[in-house]
Formats: structure tokens, sequence, C-alpha cells
């Protein structure tokens, strides 16, 4: 049996448009109904600020704050993977650094990868809809959000690799071709970027494995996608990492006068594309319909839900931003079965309520309106 994590209750403060704001959940589904520029994407932002990163709009803190505040603050108290938690985090303008604090049971947190110990929040924005037909590092920041998922060292891994290309960058940009330097730069560039390429490969097998088990034909509600790695070392399997990095290094190595020509490393895991095509129509995505895209999308994300659950034994929390837009009423009904059957609790929005009307009791119904949220009868 997946456990269910859910949250029992949320407070903002300063958030966006919520001066203050403070609401109950009983552990259903939750629809968030109101007029474009209510606030209901706000709210579930705020939710994604429970998982590392800068949630789900990637927006500047400062941004953020509500107009004329210093500071916005997040509370939960969450039914969590390993026990109930209550989670506490925000940005204030009056000190030096902009990070966000976290605090956990009330004790400061040593980073926000200690969220992952207690749930984990996936979202499907509208922003996301342009994801095949978009640039490469798009894909690849949807990739790796995946991997996050369930390797929080990940994102750690990324920003190390990052930190020491950019080293290296300005050592060739300078041209101080220093073989010492160079080398300790490039082999660490070698560790962390092939650990990031077979996380990702990783990550695409299992994705791979479990939706060939539930693959079925033009009937399904949600075609399939296949998925594949390309850009750089397209071909890992069976190749020791040793060898792995031994070979990225030596890449490096070749490559620095083109590198210090270009101005920037061409080779490497930041230069990967996620490839994805429609499975039953054997078709690159980026030339599917935009219905098709959509719900190519929508079956993506719902497989990568399934596979935590079925990977953590505890679902995870979905936030799903204008989910019932584009679809019809079958696929909207069929969506929110395979929603309610991951086990989890789910965030969704809409303009209108009656999109959600498959859902019945299996959910509770706020209304936001100019930042004020009421909670509906079923």
């Amino acid at each position: 049996m997946t456990h269910k994590v859910h949250l029992k209750r949320l407070s903002l403060t300063d958030f966006r448009n919520y001066a203050s704001l403070a609401l109950r959940f009983d552990g259903r589904h939750v629809v968030l109904s109101g007029e474009n520029g209510a606030g209901k994407t706000n709210l579930m932002e705020a939710v994604s600020f429970l998982s590392p990163g800068r949630g789900l709009r990637r927006a500047a803190y400062d941004e953020v704050i509500r107009n004329g505040a210093r500071a916005f603050t997040v509370f939960a108290e969450v039914v969590g993977m390993e026990d109930e938690i209550a989670i506490g985090t925000g940005v204030d303008l009056s000190e030096e650094s902009l990070s966000r604090k976290l605090r956990l049971n009330g004790t400061p947190a040593k980073s926000a990868d200690e969220l992952t110990d207690h749930l984990r929040v996936l979202w499907l924005t509208p922003s996301m809809d342009g994801l095949f037909t978009g640039g490469a590092s798009d894909r690849r920041r949807f990739l790796d959000r995946l991997v996050l998922s369930l390797d929080p060292a990940h994102g750690r891994r990324a920003a190390d690799f990052e930190r020491a290309m950019r080293g290296r960058n300005k050592l060739l940009s300078e041209g101080r071709f220093d073989p010492a330097w160079l080398s300790g730069l490039e082999r660490q560039m070698a560790g962390l970027g092939i650990a990031m390429t077979l996380a990702r490969h990783e990550m695409l097998g299992l994705l791979t494995t479990l939706m060939d088990r539930t693959a079925g034909g033009d009937a399904q509600p949600f075609p399939t996608a296949t998925l594949a790695l390309s850009g750089f070392l397209d071909e890992t399997r069976g190749v020791p990492a040793l060898e792995l990095e031994d070979r990225y290094a030596a890449m490096l190595e070749e490559g620095r006068h083109r590198d210090a020509a270009a101005g920037r490393t061409l080779e490497g895991p930041h230069r990967a594309d996620l490839l994805v095509r429609h499975r039953e129509k054997d078709m690159e995505a980026e030339r599917c319909s935009t219905g098709e895209q959509k719900a190519l999308l929508v079956g993506l994300i719902l497989a990568h839900a399934r596979l935590i659950a079925d990977m953590t034994g505890h679902a995870p929390l979905l936030l799903l931003d204008e989910i019932a837009a584009h679809l019809d009423v079958n696929r909207r009904a069929a969506l929110f079965d395979r929603i309610h059957a991951l086990g989890g609790q789910a965030f969704m929005t809409g303009t209108d309520r009656s999109m959600f009307a498959a859902l019945g009791e299996r959910a509770q119904y706020f209304t936001v309106r100019d930042a004020a949220v009421t909670e509906e009868a079923p």
C-alpha cells in the first residue's frame, strides 16, 4: 500500500498577492477555482516551496514578496514520509543574503534537500506546454527535476559541475593554460558530469520500464512516451563509470583551445537534450498536435508520479495548474481516476469548477477571488 503524504494546513504571509492566508485540508484532493489573476497559481507556487529550489515559477525571491512587504513566509503541517512535520520557509529582504531559510519542526535545516526526506512535490503548469517545442535547456531542467525527486544529491552534483565548468571557462578565457589547474577542474567535471549523465539515463530506463508495463495502444487516454538522451555520451550501457570519466576528461583536454575560442565548454551534460516520441504514432513529440503534446506530457508526469510511489512507498504531492483546460470530458475523468489511484494528494486549478465534476467527493473545493479563499460544498 502506498502511504498518503498530504497537507493538513497551509499558512502564507506576504506571499505574492496574499497578505495573510490560513487553510485547512482534510487529506482529499484540493480544487482551486476562480478567475484568472485571482491567486490560484500563487497558492500552488507557495506549496511548491515545500520542495528544494525556487518553486514552480523559478522566480527570484524578491519577486515573490508581496508589494510593500519586506519578507514572505510559507508554513505547512504535513503528514509526511516519516511522520507529521511542520515546515516553515521564507525570505527576509533585511538580511544580507536572499537565501531561503528553512525550519523543520522549528529547527533550522542544513539545506533544502532535507525536504525530500518528508515529501516529494511534482508539478505541471501551462508554461510547460511548450516543453517539446522549446529549447533543450528547458527539457534538461525538466529531466533533472525528475531525477532529483528520487536522487536528492543530483541537484548538488549539477551545481558543483556548473561551478567547476565556470572555473575552467574563466582560465581558458584568460589564456591561462596551466595543465595542473585545468586538469584538476576537468577531472572534477568528469566525475560530476558522468554521475549526472548516468543518473539521467537511469531515470529514463526506470520510466521506460514502467510505461512498457502500462502501454496499451490507441485506446489509452494518454499516449506513451518513448524517451532518449542525446547530445553527450548517448550510449553508456555496459561501460564502467571510471572509463566514461576518463573518456570525458580526455575530451575536455583535447578541446581546450576550441572551447577557449568559443568562450564556453562545448561538450558535457550541459549540452544534452531529452528526446521524446509519441510511441503509438511513432512520431517526434514536437511534430504532434498541441492536444497530443499536452496528453503526452500529462502521461509522462503521471508515470513519474507512479514511479516515485512504487520506489519510495510514498505517493508524491501533485500540483496541476489549469490541468483540465485542454482535455475533453472522457480524458478529464480518466485523469482524475489515475490521480486518485496514485494514493496521494493533488492540488488542481481551473477557471470553472464544473470541469472537476468527475472528482465528486474525492476532493475539497475552494473558490479563489481577490486573494481570498473560501471552501465550498462538494
